[in-house]
């Protein structure tokens, strides 16, 4: 099964070295690719940058740069594309990014879709080589309605020249598998990677689900509310993201995409006990 990581760049200077560690270790499990999100906690470009080169560096799985473009001017965008390209970072995540609060659309003259930033992405590469990553949603984007216009979003977006989409989190493997189908059915033909995240915490939860707007994983929630410490609530975790890749694997999916969280030992747990590495 191929797999691969996302991680942030640090949001203190002081936590550069652990990240590298978890990179590093990350790299032990040769991973595809390995990306890395855009702005977390007020990182700007050269924060992620950092991050992408000392892969680039010190890792055999290439960096994948994540790029939001909402709200950005087409000449922003190629700016920043190109800053990238400069670097030696070719391979990119497309993502539309979220709307400020209260805003439907974005002013005249900037990207308001991620198929618009795949395209330029392309343009900005011309003859280079790389891929360029999309995201798509199991469950539907919180925006998508019930007649999964989110899936329209993800053909545009391969009809843009994404190379492959990885899905935002889910809690239950039939969601992921029924997506794949839906996708299918409706022309999506490139390869849909999985995304899985070990939730290791009550509160972890509570804030992707904010995030995402997925259903709540009733039996997850009262496991880890239960657990009496860290370390069991650790276990929970681990032990609901292993059955998830299993699951996968027994569909006959072949590549999962692991949110790292800049750790490596909860993944590196996940993929064990799964039977992946």
């Amino acid at each position: 099964m191929q797999i691969s990581f996302e991680v942030y760049p640090p949001r203190k200077e002081e936590d550069t070295p652990k990240l590298h560690e978890a990179i590093l270790r990350l790299t032990e499990l040769d991973p595809k690719f390995i990306s890395v999100t855009f702005g977390a906690g007020g990182s700007s470009t050269r924060d992620s940058l950092s991050v992408l080169k000392f892969i680039r560096d010190n890792s055999t799985a290439s960096p994948l740069a994540h790029l939001t473009c909402v709200g950005t001017t087409e000449e922003d965008a190629k700016g920043l594309v190109s800053e990238f390209l400069g670097e030696g970072i070719s391979d990119f995540l497309a993502l539309r990014g979220d709307l400020p609060e209260g805003k439907t659309h974005m002013p005249p003259g900037t990207l308001s879709r991620a198929d618009q930033l795949v395209k330029l992405i392309g343009e900005a590469r011309a003859d280079r080589q790389g891929i360029t990553a999309v995201a798509a949603f199991p469950n539907g984007h919180p925006e998508s309605g019930n007649d999964r216009s989110d899936i329209a979003a993800l053909l545009s977006k391969q009809e843009a020249g994404a190379s492959f989409a990885i899905t935002q989190l889910f809690f239950f493997a039939e969601d992921y598998l029924n997506f794949v189908s839906l996708a299918r059915s409706r022309g999506v033909t490139m390869d849909l990677i999985p995304g899985i995240m070990p939730i290791v915490s009550p509160n972890r939860l509570s804030r992707v689900l904010e995030l995402t707007g997925e259903r709540k994983p009733e039996e997850l929630a009262q496991r880890l509310g239960q657990a009496e410490d860290a370390a069991s609530r650790r276990e929970v975790g681990i032990s609901w993201a292993a059955s998830l890749v299993r699951e996968l694997a027994d569909a006959d999916i072949d590549a999962v995409h692991l949110y790292a969280f800049n750790e490596y030992a909860n993944v590196t747990e996940v993929l064990r006990r799964a039977g992946v590495v």
